[in-house]
């Protein structure tokens, strides 16, 4: 588990030092992103890997690295949106940003431990094409919970959903 849990933070770690610079570049111009835009988002980038991998060739220089790295971003983009007052400023500081960013990760880490627990690792034995399909599988599920105005009966929430978007990404970075 411990290698599984440095190789979690080499992946993390290059994707908040992109997350950071782009919010150094930029500000926050994310905090207009409304969910449903966030999940677009990630709709894109999921979407764009998927067709590379179906016709075995690519257009644009960024790699599905670089698209997988995006979606690690953008899903943690939605859980501070999710938590975030509605008044809550549109800019952020890039000191408040790197905490929020850290602590939505770590709720995704202690996630991935826990289930690495009960599964025994079992995505090292999964495909990136599967990662994929989950990923857009799970953005699947927070429109529908969008079109239930956020309600759902017996299923997770939004936030589970982003944070399983998460680890699938990272186990994908790993793996590659």
């Amino acid at each position: 588990m411990s290698t599984t849990n440095q190789q979690y933070d080499s992946v993390i770690s290059s994707c908040k030092e992109i997350f950071i610079k782009k919010a150094s570049d930029y500000g926050t111009a994310w905090r207009v992103l409304r969910t449903i835009s966030i999940v677009d988002q990630i709709f894109i980038k999921a979407q764009r890997i998927r067709t590379i991998q179906e016709k075995g060739e690519q257009k644009v220089s960024d790699g599905i690295a670089t698209e997988f790295k995006g979606i690690i971003n953008y899903a943690v983009i939605g859980l501070i949106q999710l938590n975030l007052p509605a008044d809550a400023p549109e800019e952020m500081n890039i000191a408040e940003v790197s905490i929020s960013y850290d602590t939505y990760v770590l709720a995704a880490k202690t996630l991935m431990q826990d289930k690495n627990h009960d599964y025994g690792e079992a995505w090292r034995s999964m495909s990136q094409e599967s990662f994929v399909d989950l990923i857009l599988m799970k953005l699947q599920r927070i429109r529908q919970i969008l079109s239930n105005d956020g309600k759902t009966i017996i299923s997770e929430g939004i936030d589970a959903n982003y944070n399983d978007i998460i680890n699938y990404a990272v186990f994908a970075l790993i793996l590659m």
